[in-house]
């Protein structure tokens, strides 16, 4: 028997600010959270790995409400400021209550769109999130080792899932050890040995990047399991 794939829902999110951003749904039937799921400084929510995430996270019960942040939208290459960020993620999270009435919402992304999210938590709780999940989260320059980054993580009071590669240029994972260490109960991680920043894994360990975005969705789903609303 064939398994149909997942439905996607294009939506247009507005606010009173004459913010406008495009966004894609996936809300598979009695799924359990919805994950406000945020893309990097590179590539936009229909990039490949975004894709195939959500398709993951879909056939373990849990919505995806994946958006574009502004520059995107207007074809830039320049990262959004983080207030433009923030002001993106909090619209995007007050979709997915509005949309999945019950559900834990949990937010967070790749990359850039991770650290906009935890910097918005930091900053003024975002309503109703009872979570941050991190899939890469830049903790540092390339070549540049340092944990200021992670400085504003201190402040945030809801569990944080931390999901990085072993060979993640912009995450030593020494250093990604030491601050989830830091922030103890609240912190959960897990190395994916080989993967870089891309979740990309060399042929020669004898996985596939499928296999990578499918351990990503596993380790999101269980974790998302043991949250509380």
């Amino acid at each position: 028997m064939k398994t149909r794939p997942p439905r996607v829902t294009p939506l247009t999110l507005k606010s009173k600010d004459a913010l406008a951003l495009s966004a894609l749904l996936m809300k598979p039937r009695n799924a359990r959270a919805c994950f406000v799921f945020a893309h990097g400084a590179g590539a936009g929510m229909t990039h490949p790995f975004m894709e195939d995430v959500a398709a993951k996270l879909y056939g373990h019960g849990i919505t995806t409400l994946r958006f574009q942040f502004p520059f995107m939208e207007k074809g830039s290459k320049r990262p959004d400021t983080p207030a433009v960020a923030h002001a993106a993620i909090r619209l995007a999270t007050a979709e997915a209550r509005r949309r999945c009435p019950g559900m834990l919402v949990i937010a967070g992304g790749k990359s850039f769109g991770g650290r906009m999210t935890s910097q918005a938590q930091a900053e003024d709780p975002i309503e109703a999130v009872c979570g941050l999940a991190f899939v890469g989260f830049p903790l540092h320059p390339a070549g540049k080792s340092s944990i200021t980054r992670a400085e504003h993580l201190a402040g945030i009071r809801i569990p944080m899932l931390f999901i990085q590669g072993t060979r993640d240029k912009l995450a030593e994972p020494a250093l990604i050890r030491q601050v989830c260490k830091g922030l103890g109960s609240k912190a959960t991680s897990h190395l994916i040995d080989g993967a870089d920043h891309g979740f990309h894994i060399p042929a020669r360990s004898g996985r596939t990047d499928q296999d990578v975005v499918a351990e990503i969705a596993l380790m999101i789903s269980q974790w998302a399991g043991r949250l509380k609303s």
